[in-house]
């Protein structure tokens, strides 16, 4: 007898929700081991007092953490897809429409992860999570 479709479906969500959690993970704890000057410097420059850049915790560091443990995981998911769009905005503006040399849109990785954060927001977290035990 195979896996029931409502467990496939819970998998698939917990292998989402781990993948996008460690990934983004790692860019937080690049935020804190060199901190968050650069993001301090582009707020700053679209107006935002240099405070605002402490966001970037959130989206990297609480976000992951909660996406992982699947309690509160929309939130989590939800504060990542924020971040992202921070990121996009103010990072990579200028890439946005770009494609690279090998045909690829230059902002694929930052498009993966706003776009798997905001999947796992509107699908949530599945059995396999602290909220649905």
């Amino acid at each position: 007898m195979g896996m029931s479709l409502g467990t496939a479906d819970d998998l698939g969500k917990l292998i989402l929700r781990l993948t996008l959690g460690i990934l983004i993970l790692f860019h937080g704890i690049g935020k804190i081991t060199h901190g968050i000057s650069g993001i301090e410097e582009m707020v700053q420059g679209i107006g935002l007092p240099p405070s605002a850049a402490y966001g970037v915790y959130l989206g990297e560091i609480g976000g992951p953490l909660l996406l992982l443990l699947g309690w509160y995981a929309r939130v989590g998911a939800g504060l990542i897809a924020i971040n992202m769009l921070f990121a996009i905005f103010l990072a990579h503006r200028p890439e946005l429409l770009n494609l690279t040399p090998q045909g690829g849109w230059a902002l694929e990785l930052q498009g993966m992860f706003l776009l798997t954060a905001l999947a796992l927001t509107l699908t949530g977290p599945g059995r396999f999570s602290l909220n649905n035990r």
